[in-house]
């Protein structure tokens, strides 16, 4: 109907390749969800409502019908290129969020409530462009997890944290290093984190992508220095199995505030 939502038919192919690699992975943990990452990339004026209440009066209603969520809808404060959203999707498998663009073709009630936005014309259009990546839940994260209770009553912000690794051994590395003794760390600092995934397409392969939630700056900082100064982070960041060579050579680090649809 509409070319910018094409992409879902791209995506689905490049996922069917990539869905060996996934199933793979998923054999061990048949529980763990899979994530749908978009970034709206937006113009300041009348893009920033239209985008926003089409997250909020069709699509996030419509993968509710879907059984999809809890899903994240997020601003952009501090990073490149704002203004921008930022969603976050959480799907039983890669093939049901490689498909989403077209089972929500199928939805009359969000065809009906997406309208506004759907068939912005080119003059006005409702966004500049979409980048999507689809990642896998980590083994020893599973699960995407709320960080508050009532999110919508508690003041946070998040974090989104992606590591580029220079090959794909050394990515591999960087994610053993999370199941080899981080993820507890994170959690000794007081850390609230929500997801941990590897990208199974997207962007600048291969890299993995993990949120951590906080109320606000002041109690960033002041966990990354708990993390930073652990001896535990220590001794794990310089065992010889992953300090052998920097594993990691890229980190993109993202502020994100919570639009008010979001679930998360």
């Amino acid at each position: 109907m509409h070319r910018r939502h094409f992409l879902a038919g791209t995506v689905a192919t490049s996922a069917v390749a990539t869905l060996g690699r996934a199933g793979a992975q998923t054999q061990a943990a048949s529980a763990r969800e899979f994530y749908l990452i978009r970034r709206y990339t937006l113009r300041s004026g009348p893009q920033l409502k239209l985008t926003a209440d089409y997250f909020g009066n069709a699509l996030i209603p419509a993968l509710a019908r879907m059984g999809m969520g809890p899903v994240g809808a997020f601003r952009l404060d501090f990073g490149p290129e704002t203004p921008a959203y930022i969603l976050l999707i959480p799907g039983p498998s890669a093939a049901a969020l490689a498909e989403l663009d077209l089972r929500l073709r199928e939805d009359t009630e969000f065809l009906r409530a997406a309208e506004p936005f759907w068939s912005a014309p080119a003059a006005e259009p409702a966004f500049v462009r979409v980048e999507s990546s689809l990642l896998a839940a980590f083994q020893g994260w599973p699960k995407l997890t709320q960080p508050f209770p009532a999110p919508s009553k508690v003041k946070r912000i998040f974090q989104l944290r992606t590591y580029e690794s220079p090959s794909e051994r050394d990515h591999v590395r960087k994610v053993e290093m999370f199941h080899s003794g981080e993820f507890e760390i994170f959690k000794a600092a007081g850390f609230r984190p929500v997801f941990f995934g590897d990208t199974l397409i997207g962007p600048r392969m291969p890299n993995l992508t993990y949120m951590l939630s906080f109320t606000d700056m002041a109690e960033l900082e002041a966990k990354w220095d708990v993390f930073r100064n652990d001896p535990a982070w220590k001794k794990l960041s310089a065992d010889p199995r992953f300090a052998f060579e920097p594993i990691v050579d890229n980190i993109t680090n993202l502020v994100l505030s919570p639009l008010d649809s979001s679930q998360i």
